[in-house]
């Protein structure tokens, strides 16, 4: 990822390892802006207050390797977009002084809204937002739900199907049943006007017809007098005049006067005069037809002129012209087939909405059980999660409760005995509580957990939640946040198995966290004639030595504080070098 004028950062290129990346840095060094940079390559929202101060715009461009599966080559192809030569996927964004906001994918030119469309199928920005958001009741329905998969998404989308129509109905009969006296009155002015129009029968084009017809009769002096002069130019007087021969007999006598030419010359010319008597020939018999059906009819003109009189009239009510009104007529008999009000048709609208009520509410028991399931499964995952980062008594418990409908409540759906409120996910409340230890009662999460528990409890949800992500890239911004010790070395430990399946990249102020990356990544501030500058460096072993005795409170300038960086690193080392032999006997 390449990143310049954002924020503190001038120019800086991010080589990401294909498992697990670390960046650190000190405070106000310009970490964040590198998940600044990954939101804004994922569709979201530019501010022009991220734009480095002297800078015109800031731009950032990833490269994405490997990721053209058909789900996200479809994405590129319909953008227009190209991948590079060796296969891999350019995307750029750019965010001007102005607040203005471009998006490239491809080499082509997109609407932001496709590169979230693209993020979606390729990464996962996990941070301190994502949790507190985690702690609102309404997002841990989604929650659950992600964990399952296709456990829970297929019965949903049965459910939401099966919803729509229910409430397409419900909402046409209370219509109709509210509105009865005023339906009325607007079918009876449909219906006259039908009755209007279906009394005229009026043909698609008929206007434009007549008016054709209307100057041809009105006109047919003219047009006679006007045929008949071609007619004879062309063919000859009627009566034969030999001084009148007209175009023909002068064309048949240039002919005859050719053909006996001792020219060889002229004579080629006369096969030319040949075809031009045959197209004179088929004018003047054109033109005499044109004749033979051209008559003054004063009554057809105003049979034709009355017809047109009763298409004005609709016209004049109903549309600009006869297409019109056909389709005012068609949309009127549509409107009508909503509005009848009467006892057998209001009836027939409630055995519907009766029969697709049964329909959803055996969907909404098939999605509770599905969750239930599911419920148990990530409960269960958590927990362990919990177990490994030194809250080994903790225990999460995910509760799936039916919503009861309120009075009055107008999505109100009979499941078994009960009245439920079935909202777009279902009848279900989801909440996830939390005993601190094993005498505690089960408490909503914020209530049970201290700041450093929740953290925990946050990322062992955001871990197992990677696990059922189908993206390819994980991103974690601190949300490794108050916690420390041991703790710190299990996340560390969690994340190094997460990049084993997944190119994760992880923000965090943790050396027991940085220890365990692959690659280390350092955001690294200095001021140069007044303006602060920041870039990003990737560190050898030696320097991670160095930058984790930093983070170890400052005791980068102490033996002791390199020796214990340099422990940290060699449990790290074996634990994944251990972790690298299970996974290779496994397999």
């Amino acid at each position: 990822m390449h990143i310049q004028g954002l924020g503190v950062i001038e120019d800086a290129l991010l080589e990401l390892h294909p498992g697990f990346t670390v960046v650190t840095g000190e405070t106000g060094a310009g970490k964040t802006m590198v998940v600044t940079g990954l939101h804004l390559l994922s569709g979201g929202r530019a501010e022009a207050s991220k734009v480095r101060n002297g800078s015109g715009r800031a731009v950032v461009e990833g490269r994405f390797e490997g990721v053209l599966a058909e789900h996200v080559a479809r994405i590129v192809t319909d953008a227009g977009g190209e991948p590079d030569e060796d296969g891999s996927l350019i995307t750029m964004r750019s965010v001007n002084a102005d607040g203005r906001s471009r998006a490239h994918l491809g080499g082509r030119s997109v609407p932001v809204s496709v590169l979230s469309d693209l993020a979606d199928r390729l990464l996962a920005v996990h941070g301190q937002n994502d949790q507190l958001r985690l702690l609102r009741p309404g997002e841990q329905r989604d929650v659950l739900d992600r964990s399952a998969g296709e456990a829970v998404t297929a019965p949903l989308a049965r459910y939401r199907e099966v919803r729509e129509q229910w409430q397409a109905i419900v909402t046409e009969l209370t219509e109709r049943q509210t509105r009865s006296r005023e339906l009325a009155q607007q079918a009876d002015l449909l219906r006259h006007g039908l009755g209007e129009i279906e009394a005229v029968d009026p043909q698609a084009g008929e206007d434009a017809e007549l008016a054709e017809q209307i100057k041809r009769l009105a006109a047919a002096d003219e047009l006679r007098a006007a045929a008949t002069a071609a007619h004879e130019a062309v063919s000859g007087a009627a009566d034969g005049d030999p001084d009148s021969p007209g175009a023909l007999g002068l064309v048949g006598e240039a002919r005859r006067r050719l053909a006996t030419a001792e020219d060889s010359a002229l004579r080629d010319l006369e096969p030319r005069l040949a075809e031009a008597a045959m197209l004179l020939t088929d004018v003047g018999a054109e033109l005499g037809g044109y004749l033979e059906g051209l008559e003054a009819d004063p009554e057809r003109l105003e049979q034709v002129l009355a017809r047109q009189a009763d298409l004005k009239k609709l016209t004049r009510k109903y549309a600009a012209d006869v297409d019109g009104v056909l389709a005012w007529a068609e949309d009127a008999r549509a409107r009508l087939s909503t509005m009848d009000t009467s006892e057998e048709a209001l009836a027939e609208l409630a055995a519907r909405r009766d029969e697709l009520a049964a329909q959803l509410a055996g969907h909404a028991q098939e999605l509770s059980k599905a969750r239930e399931v599911a419920a148990a499964e990530l409960a269960a995952a958590v927990t362990e999660e919990l177990s490994g980062l030194a809250m080994g008594q903790a225990q999460i418990d995910v509760t799936v409760r039916r919503r009861i409908a309120e009075a009055g409540d107008q999505q109100a759906l009979r499941v078994g005995d009960e009245l439920m409120h079935a909202g777009h996910s279902g009848i279900d409340e989801v909440e996830l509580l939390l005993k601190a230890h094993s005498g505690a009662p089960p408490l909503p999460v914020h209530k049970a957990a201290s700041g450093g528990e929740l953290s925990r409890v946050m990322l062992a949800i955001e871990v197992v939640l990677a696990g059922a992500d189908t993206v390819q890239t994980l991103v974690f911004d601190e949300v490794d946040a108050g916690v420390g010790g041991r703790a710190a070395i299990e996340i560390g430990r969690r994340l190094a198995r997460l990049a084993r399946s997944h190119q994760v990249l992880v923000v965090t102020h943790l050396p027991q966290v940085a220890a365990f990356a692959d690659r280390h990544l350092v955001v690294d501030k200095g001021t140069s004639e007044g303006v602060t500058r920041s870039g990003v460096k990737t560190l050898e072993q030696s320097e991670r030595v160095q930058e984790l005795a930093r983070m170890l409170a400052g005791m980068d300038g102490t033996e002791t504080g390199r020796a214990h960086a340099e422990e940290l690193l060699a449990v790290a080392e074996t634990d994944k070098a251990s972790g690298t032999r299970r996974k290779k006997r496994k397999n």
